[in-house]
């Protein structure tokens, strides 16, 4: 997560440094005593469930016939013509039949895996309810394992060599990011945790963890901090009001739906707030890593800039991020919900209709929340970056310590500058060395 930004950035005056230390610091012990005290020591376990068992196999031959009429079903319809039929042979990798060949039928039906010579499957052991001995083999699915193990590979061989030790600084947060959100995050909101607490104390433990080791421990990752935690609680109260005034449950999509059947004590309205906040985390901190680093770059670039000069170029720099940003996260939504969205335009109800319905209604509170996150981020950073970046200058840009002294420019006779000009430039002739080269600490510049 965040922008590359390699150029060291101008010492810190001392002061400056110790109220970042003070701010900061307390925040991310806050934080910890907060992650501890939430953290789910009670969350329940996962219930055993009761599946059929799962065995490896390669297909090793597939025969494909005509599938057998259904009297059941009219000719004609889509129906009887259902399929593909036929059987294929696998040869078992694990359990009790390993290193034999089974066959199984060809697998049919909404979403069955289609299958070919010397695929991967994963068989299911189904138990004949009739009799118990009597088992049979099913293609449940493909194996996915190793495309996802070379996936994994190939991506992080890609980001250790564009980004070298900053890339492998970049997965350790990423490893860091999926350990909190796995051991701290889910389950504290399965355990019955408020989830807007919970997602507000796990986003902040992920971005002190994720910014400090990816961009290193510095004025201007602090100031990134900062913004981004301020910018976070925002995010979480605008949510709360947004939610409140449309009347949001969170019962919005089937998953919420299934998940009320199986945990009925989880809080769907806090769980939708703490969604919004997550998602909302990656690219909050992109904006403030940003926005602090253009500060720093301008203040480097014209020491001379005043602070409003400075606030207002950086915020130029930010316009134009936070209108990137906005189409992106608005397309992450719809693209996340492509297949529900496509069915509501088969929907016949009015427009005004579909659009505030539970489901769309969300989904436009997320964006619109997470949105004005990501706007209010811009000016919180930007301000904090510029005030620190200018501790110990005045306004005009230069030190109160020690004021540059104006030297004067020393005048010139009008005829000896126009007679410097049209003479043409003479040649350095100073003495070779005694062997024979020039003189290694002459100045090689043309005088005039």
């Amino acid at each position: 997560m965040g922008a590359d930004h390699t150029r060291s950035a101008p010492p810190t005056p001392p002061g400056v440094r110790r109220i970042l230390v003070v701010t900061v610091v307390p925040l991310f012990l806050a934080t910890l005593i907060a992650a501890l005290v939430l953290w789910p020591r009670d969350a329940p376990r996962p219930e055993a469930a009761d599946d059929a068992p799962r065995y490896h196999g390669t297909v090793t031959r597939v025969v494909s016939e005509p599938c057998p009429p259904n009297p059941a079903v009219p000719e004609g319809t889509p129906t009887a013509a259902a399929g593909p039929c036929g059987t294929v042979t696998v040869r078992v990798q694990t359990g009790p039949d390993a290193g034999q060949e089974v066959q199984t039928p060809i697998p049919a039906g909404p979403g069955a895996p289609r299958v070919e010579v010397d695929d991967d499957i994963i068989l299911v052991s189904l138990i004949d309810p009739e009799d118990p001995s009597v088992s049979n083999y099913n293609i449940a699915e493909h194996q996915r394992g190793k495309p996802l193990v070379w996936l994994a590979v190939l991506f992080a061989a890609a980001i250790i060599a564009f980004g070298r030790l900053r890339g492998l600084a970049a997965l350790g947060g990423l490893a860091a990011s999926f350990a909190i959100l796995l051991t701290f995050v889910l389950p504290g909101i399965s355990a019955g945790r408020p989830p807007l607490v919970v997602a507000i104390v796990g986003a902040s433990l992920i971005m002190f963890v994720v910014l400090y080791l990816t961009h290193g421990i510095s004025a201007q990752t602090s100031v990134a901090v900062l913004g981004t935690l301020a910018s976070l609680v925002l995010t979480g109260l605008l949510g709360l009001a947004a939610t409140g005034a449309t009347h949001l449950t969170g019962f919005g999509s089937e998953d919420a739906t299934t998940l009320s059947m199986f945990r009925a004590d989880v809080d769907l309205h806090g769980l939708l707030l703490a969604g919004i906040i997550i998602g909302s985390l990656g690219v909050l901190d992109d904006v403030t890593v940003t926005q602090a680093a253009a500060v720093t770059e301008l203040r480097h670039a014209n020491p001379n800039f005043t602070r409003r000069e400075l606030y207002r170029s950086a915020t130029r720099v930010g316009r134009a991020h936070i209108a990137s940003v906005v189409n992106t996260i608005v397309l992450a939504y719809a693209g996340a919900s492509l297949p529900l969205l496509l069915l509501l335009t088969a929907d016949s109800r009015a427009l005004g209709q579909i659009v505030t319905s539970e489901f769309l209604t969300t989904e436009i509170v997320r964006s619109v929340v997470a949105t004005l996150g990501l706007i209010a981020a811009v000016p919180l950073t930007t301000a904090l970056a510029v005030v620190v970046s200018t501790a110990g200058r005045d306004d005009a840009g230069t030190s109160t310590s020690e004021p540059t002294p104006v030297v004067p420019r020393p005048a010139r006779d009008r005829a000896e500058s126009l007679r410097a000009l049209s003479t043409p430039p003479t040649r350095n002739t100073s003495p070779a060395t005694s062997s024979g080269w020039p003189d290694p600490d002459r100045s090689t510049d043309t005088t005039w």
